[in-house]
């Protein structure tokens, strides 16, 4: 399984519902580690690296929306003109078990 998200083209991080980083895709580890300096995100909160109030509210609503069973939710336009969402990861009864950013290329100017 691994092996599909370190081939896809952009960072994931899977979240837990406690808001723990549980896995990064080989981008995301570049990304975090590499051009951002972060060590050792693993087993810590994802507000580790989204620490501005404005991030943490909206992250937070993000994940309500979630649990009330949205597909996904758009957060923004990042610095790199990617769109930015929050997507759920559910078990087979629908339970939210967590969540990851999911980009993409912002073909709007």
């Amino acid at each position: 399984m691994s092996y599909i998200l370190d081939s896809y083209p952009y960072p994931v991080v899977f979240v837990d519902c406690d808001h723990i980083i549980r896995h990064m895709n080989k981008k995301a580890n570049y990304h975090y580690y590499q051009e951002r300096r972060y060590r050792d995100l693993i087993g810590k909160s994802v507000f580790t690296c989204h620490q501005n109030v404005e991030s943490v509210e909206m992250i937070k609503a993000a994940v309500e929306k979630l649990k009330n069973h949205a597909s996904e939710v758009f957060l923004h336009v990042n610095v790199r003109n990617e769109r930015v969402y929050i997507v759920p990861v559910r078990d087979e009864s629908g339970r939210l078990l967590g969540y990851f950013e999911r980009f993409e290329m912002n073909l709007q100017k």
